[in-house]
């Protein structure tokens, strides 16, 4: 599904993305319109604009994204801000391309975002990777309140999925930690995914986070 409140822009990705074979279930072109189609279509890639008329980019995503974490969400942005891209991430976008990417980049974007590659224009996967740090070194408000008593214990991961997840925080994508361990890219997606359930975490964002809290990405 692809949402931009620019008619030709939006139609012209529409087009791209199901000449490369796509199936663009929907389009919008304001974030109320957004969201209810996207209820109604359940796409599992969002191409995302930020900046949208009714309701912004960042609160689209925040809602569908929270009904249904399954959903991967790529933003497709003018914008170059450190802050928006930090702030599409944390409302729970796997991705952050620049318009000026070229048609193949979009492609290549859209089709690793749909098997959960994150995907960072160049130079802004570092930045991401590097709020995930300094999120992990604030105080965790439950443990300052005294709360470490009441916390369940963490769940037991086997020594793969340590080890998928160790790679995550480093920032690597599952093709490159499936190239690093030897295994096959479906089998790191299912690692990733029984992480998150056995977690009770929603995307990879909260994954990378758990993991640098645990030092896991200095190990």
């Amino acid at each position: 599904m692809v949402v931009d409140d620019h008619p030709m822009w939006r139609d012209a990705v529409a087009r791209d993305l199901a000449e490369s074979g796509f199936d663009v279930v929907a389009t919008a072109g304001d974030g109320e319109q957004a969201v209810r189609r996207a209820q109604a279509a359940a796409p599992d890639v969002l191409v995302l604009d930020l900046n949208l008329p009714a309701k912004p980019g960042v609160q689209v995503c925040k809602e569908l994204v929270g009904a249904n974490p399954a959903l991967r969400v790529l933003v497709l942005s003018a914008s170059g801000e450190h802050a928006d891209v930090l702030e599409a991430v944390k409302s729970g976008a796997t991705g952050y391309l620049l318009k000026s990417a070229s048609t193949e980049e979009l492609i290549d974007a859209v089709r690793r975002t749909a098997v959960g590659d994150p995907v960072f224009t160049p130079g802004l996967a570092g930045l991401v990777l590097g709020e995930y740090r300094r999120l992990a070194s604030e105080p965790d408000p439950a443990l300052a309140a005294g709360a470490e008593a009441d916390r369940p214990r963490a769940p037991q991961l086997t020594e793969r999925e340590t080890e998928v997840l160790r790679l995550v925080a480093k920032g690597l994508s599952y093709k490159q930690i499936a190239e690093r361990l030897v295994i096959s890219h479906r089998t790191v997606q299912n690692h990733v995914q029984n992480t998150l359930g056995k977690l009770q975490l929603h995307n990879r964002v909260e994954l990378v986070r758990y993991a640098i809290e645990r030092g896991l990405d200095e190990a």
